[in-house]
């Protein structure tokens, strides 16, 4: 496998790692006023992801990082076509995070309904966003010569792009209820799992709807069996879930994203952004890979650096691992 490759690949497992880690993230973010029944709930819901949120994003940055050092062309024309869409992504994490950090500082139900709302719109917007872009680059945009887009904004939501906006929301909503189910103990992890049960069918419906529709659009025999294989990972998820068994049912969550990232990416490869308007203006691997030189320094650093993240990052979550519920929640204390 030459580098370029690779570091296709690379990129892409950087968004699988972002769509799961965050997708939980999100979700539980989106599940803050549906969910929960009153503040200390509320309280709750932050905690199972309060040590982990801001180290799940960055992912992304590295993602959208690794893109601009390996592949500049597909980092130009990826940012500015989806110039809107990415704006709105970032005020949504930005609200989200300051959301998380303020709604505390005010003994106020007024002041905290408030930075709620904000966590919950800043949970919804990411995926729906990301899910928009990705999709759309994976599975084409109009663009001309030069990398520009045509046609305007609306030029983006083509139905793939939309189902993948619908997608990757229903994923992380599940997926967060699954984590909350995990991570709680009582009746709000009761409450957790009947709702995923409940909902998980429909919400996860767009994602498998988007693997199949894909697959017959322009996949290969390698990405259509790794579809399948996502596909029965998901409704094995729901069949463990059933049993009570969160754990099992978090993980074959992350094998259906997982694959659904990898066949989404390899579908088209190796067309990174496939122009609409002319196959010639399409963006490749080969045509949009960075010097061999470029890429054999950032494949020395990525050598080195990536086993210390991944090596802090699962600590993280082991010194977090354990159950919380209502009575682990303090009384409100304001500074």
């Amino acid at each position: 496998m030459d580098l370029p490759t690779l570091w296709f690949w690379v990129i892409a497992a950087l968004w699988t790692g972002y769509f799961f880690l965050e997708g939980f993230d999100f979700g539980v973010g989106m599940l803050t006023r549906l969910l929960a029944r009153d503040n200390t709930e509320r309280r709750v819901l932050v905690n199972t992801i309060g040590p982990v949120w801001d180290g799940n994003e960055v992912w992304v940055i590295v993602a959208i990082g690794a893109t601009f050092a390996a592949f500049p062309p597909w980092y130009a024309t990826m940012l500015s076509a989806e110039y809107l869409p990415v704006l709105l992504i970032l005020l949504g994490l930005i609200g989200r995070g300051v959301a998380f950090e303020y709604r505390g500082k005010v003994d106020s139900d007024r002041w905290r309904r408030g930075w709620d709302v904000v966590i919950t719109l800043g949970s919804w917007i990411p995926p729906l966003g990301w899910g928009l872009v990705i999709t759309g680059v994976a599975t084409g945009l109009p663009i001309g010569k030069n990398g520009v887009l045509e046609g305007g904004f609306l030029a983006l939501f083509t139905w793939p792009a939309v189902l993948g906006a619908l997608a990757l929301a229903g994923f992380s909503l599940v997926h967060g209820a699954v984590f909350v189910a995990l991570k709680t103990d009582g009746d709000i992890r009761r409450r957790a799992r009947a709702l995923a049960l409940r909902v998980g069918p429909f919400c996860l419906l767009p994602l498998a709807a988007l693997m199949v529709a894909v697959q017959v659009r322009q996949g290969g025999l390698v990405t259509i069996v790794i579809a399948a294989v996502g596909l029965l990972a998901g409704a094995g998820a729901l069949v463990r879930l059933a049993a009570g068994r969160e754990g099992q049912a978090f993980a074959l969550l992350g094998v259906l994203i997982a694959t659904a990232t990898a066949a989404l990416f390899g579908s088209d490869f190796p067309n990174i952004i496939s122009s609409t308007v002319d196959p010639t203006y399409s963006i490749t691997v080969a045509n949009a890979a960075s010097s061999p030189y470029t890429l054999g320094v950032i494949t020395w650093v990525a050598a080195f650096g990536t086993p210390a993240i991944l090596v802090y990052q699962g600590w993280t979550y082991w010194v977090f691992r354990k159950r919380i519920n209502a009575a682990h929640i303090p009384p409100v204390h304001v500074p």
